[in-house]
């Protein structure tokens, strides 16, 4: 008897019923979070409804507290402008753009003399201006009157003044300054300048304060 040789093809065996392959249970290996997406997910998004409502209640009570500060210097002080920002340069060789300054009481209470230094208003802006004294005219049973300058300046600041108006009267004049810090209110004039910068410290502030849970 001869047998005919068969060649047979192989098959693929087909899994059971109810059987996964392994290859399916494969799962793209997630990207790691960096930054501040990872910390949102770590702290924000584990807080329940209560936590998330007394973070943002602790976020107001920051906001609102930050003029205490302020009031409590003035309360302490007895004045209601007990300190200043040198905004500009016109008082280069005396005072520097952000140096803060202590301002002393009203000229009323205490007599401006030449070489002082005097913070006043002009009426129309709404920045007081730091000058020294360059002059005082005062007449006998008359007004005071002073005429101010710049410390960076050449001339005098009668270019400033109100039009027709040549010398400050005492009721302009805010204080006078007694010390600086230098360099201390650059945050300020930041914040002034800037208002992105603003916003941004801002929204740092509040977001530190509503996943800060401690």
């Amino acid at each position: 008897r001869v047998l005919s040789s068969v060649s047979l093809a192989r098959v693929p065996a087909v899994p059971p019923a109810g059987h996964i392959s392994p290859s399916l249970l494969t799962v793209s290996p997630r990207r790691p979070r960096h930054g501040i997406s990872r910390f949102l997910d770590d702290d924000v998004q584990r807080m329940n409804k209560r936590q998330l409502y007394y973070q943002v209640l602790n976020f107001g009570k920051t906001v609102s507290s930050a003029p205490v500060p302020w009031k409590g210097l003035t309360v302490i002080t007895g004045r209601e402008s007990p300190v200043a920002v040198v905004l500009g340069g016109s008082t280069e060789r005396a005072f520097h753009r952000g140096d803060f300054l202590f301002l002393a009481s009203r000229v009323e209470d205490h007599p401006v003399g030449v070489e002082e230094i005097v913070v006043f208003r002009i009426e129309g802006r709404e920045v007081p201006i730091v000058h020294r004294v360059l002059k005082i005219h005062e007449k006998q049973n008359g007004p005071v009157k002073f005429l101010t300058k710049g410390g960076n300046s050449v001339v005098d600041a009668r270019g400033l003044y109100k039009q027709g108006r040549h010398w400050l009267e005492k009721n302009d004049v805010v204080r006078t300054a007694r010390g600086f810090v230098p360099y201390t209110g650059v945050g300020t004039i930041l914040m002034s300048d800037y208002p992105k910068f603003q916003c941004a410290v801002l929204f740092l502030l509040g977001l530190f304060v509503l996943v800060h849970r401690e």
